[in-house]
């Protein structure tokens, strides 16, 4: 699994173990001060020895390069800041498909839906839910009917009553209200009966 970090704060980790090493210290002493495994001390000593310095640079991170280009990339960021009726939608809702077919639409390249999730948080775009609320909301009603029903209304316990339970109890075999309890299986045995 890779460790937590930039690409270039691991590489100074590993040139820091690379270093540590160099002052004769132990594999597991120089990975205790670097916060790693020993053997991964050794794989980048060995790096080190076959490769020299260069060896230890950050490789490039796998995977298919993003197919639009950054000036494409800026230019869909200007297209969602516009707003989604800017482009032919009938609401301001951005969903991935629609950013998918704005893409197909203005640089023919395809994206699948679930993809587009991943670019727009390269872009710095978070996921945001719209809140469900009418649109006939009056907070000023609302807040007034809080303040005046709400506690007239709101069930309360009165002082010195008990709480009440809101759920069955089960009665242990050896309670006292359990005596007319008979064995479930005919061969078991009856339960002592307890005196009142």
């Amino acid at each position: 699994m890779r460790p937590h970090g930039s690409p270039n704060a691991l590489e100074r980790r590993r040139r820091k173990a690379v270093a540590l090493l160099a002052q004769n210290l132990s594999f597991h002493e120089v990975a205790r001060r670097v916060g790693c495994h020993a053997s991964s001390v050794l794989r980048w000593s060995r790096q080190q020895d076959q490769g020299g310095p260069e060896a230890l640079k950050p490789k490039p991170a796998p995977g298919r390069p993003c197919r639009l280009t950054a000036g494409q990339k800026r230019r869909l960021e200007g297209y969602l800041l516009k707003g989604a009726v800017a482009q032919g939608y009938r609401t301001e809702l951005w969903t991935t498909q629609r950013i998918a077919e704005v893409i197909q639409r203005r640089f023919g390249i395809v994206y699948h839906r679930d993809h587009v999730g991943r670019l727009l948080h390269q872009l710095g775009w978070s996921h945001q839910k719209p809140e469900r609320r009418a649109v006939e909301r009056n907070e000023a009603l609302i807040a007034e009917w809080k303040r005046t029903v709400w506690p007239r209304i709101k069930k309360r316990r009165t002082a010195g009553s008990p709480y009440r339970l809101r759920r069955r109890i089960r009665l242990p075999v050896d309670s006292p209200g359990a005596q007319d309890l008979e064995p479930s299986r005919p061969h078991a045995p009856a339960l002592p009966r307890l005196s009142p």
